[in-house]
């Protein structure tokens, strides 16, 4: 176990100082930073307005990049998580416009079992990786589509995923189907090398993505 967490970090690591520098990173005006150092994301301000659509997935508990948005635009934010501990710290926020969804995003509408962190202290749950020990837990989940059935809408302004290892499949999942949101923030936490990373992104470059700011392993893109 200790092996596997110890290769983990290193291509973690690796990809973080690596991926930066074989990226074309083309800086748009009114990138700010919006949220708390640990939850905090950087966003193209003049992409993003009161009529905006926020979705975000993997909420944790710090919420203050959505929180940040709704009062900076006064848009609207849609959270999903299916953690327990994320459930119970949504019950809490009563800002009106933060809506929370118990769900996980994914590549097709599917219950899923979620693994527990290595650190029991850590509230994240992966779909894609044993990291830790303990029972975890099942949780239904849903595809990017299927999510704006349920809410109502024809289009996503912008999209943060920090889901633990399950971007890739449901940013192909995206690409496939053709539905692109205009604002991407990932983060990339599947452990992959440089290379498989830099892959990744050029498929979101050949589906019109431009990345516009790297910040260790979370990237903002934007599309059109």
């Amino acid at each position: 176990m200790a092996a596997r967490h110890l290769s983990r970090r290193i291509k973690l690591k690796t990809a973080e100082v690596a991926v930066p520098w074989l990226t074309r990173i083309r800086p748009v005006r009114g990138l700010e930073r919006f949220g708390s150092d640990y939850g905090g994301w950087w966003v193209p301000t003049d992409l993003i307005s009161r009529d905006s659509v926020v979705y975000a997935a993997g909420a944790g508990e710090d919420v203050s990049f959505d929180l940040a948005l709704l009062r900076r635009f006064g848009c609207e934010v849609w959270a999903m998580d299916p953690t327990p501990r994320s459930i119970a710290f949504a019950r809490g926020v009563t800002e009106p416009r933060w809506h929370f969804l118990p769900f996980g995003m994914w590549k097709e509408d599917t219950v899923l079992h979620f693994h527990p962190p290595a650190d029991p202290a850590h509230v994240s749950h992966s779909a894609t990786e044993v990291r830790g020990r303990g029972p975890g837990f099942d949780a239904q989940c849903h595809t990017l589509t299927t999510f704006m059935k349920m809410l109502g809408h024809q289009r996503v302004d912008l999209l943060k995923m920090d889901i633990e290892g399950a971007e890739g499949p449901v940013l192909d999942r995206i690409l496939a189907e053709g539905t692109l949101p205009r604002v991407l923030c990932i983060e990339f936490d599947t452990p992959q090398g440089p290379w498989s990373l830099r892959r990744r992104l050029r498929r979101l470059e050949d589906a019109g993505y431009v990345v516009r700011h790297a910040e260790a392993r979370n990237y903002t893109l934007t599309h059109g």
